[in-house]
């Protein structure tokens, strides 16, 4: 093999170490889950769940998903060192929100959020 052509193996070779996962610098996410409960403590499904970063002007919305049959919900987020605000909404009961911060890379933070029904 001529010396252009072992030059331009290798410059192959390199390109394909430097972008295969194991040469990539690995991102690191964090959970924020949970359980919306309805009190008087019963799991609540199918309500609105929606994830924001706090100390964003208006704290900007990142996700949204719906509870699961037994009210559970679950949200990948990057940073460390972040905190978020977690807010449940559902027709006929009133909201509830509460904070989830995260320390440290791949933690998983538990929110439980209660509605009570809403006042007539």
């Amino acid at each position: 093999m001529s010396g252009s052509k072992l030059a331009a193996a290798g410059a192959v070779l390199a390109a394909l170490i430097c972008n295969s996962p194991a040469g990539a610098a690995k991102k690191s996410y964090s959970e924020v889950g949970g359980t919306v409960f309805r009190d008087p403590g019963l799991a609540l499904p199918g309500a609105k769940v929606e994830i924001f970063l706090e100390g964003t002007v208006k704290n900007k919305k990142l996700q949204e998903a719906e509870s699961n049959y037994r009210g559970e919900f679950l949200f990948r987020v990057p940073g460390v060192g972040s905190t978020y605000l977690v807010r449940a909404t559902l027709k006929g009961f009133g909201p509830d929100e509460k904070e989830a911060t995260i320390h440290s890379a791949n933690e998983h933070v538990d929110v439980n959020l209660v509605l009570s029904p809403a006042k007539k």
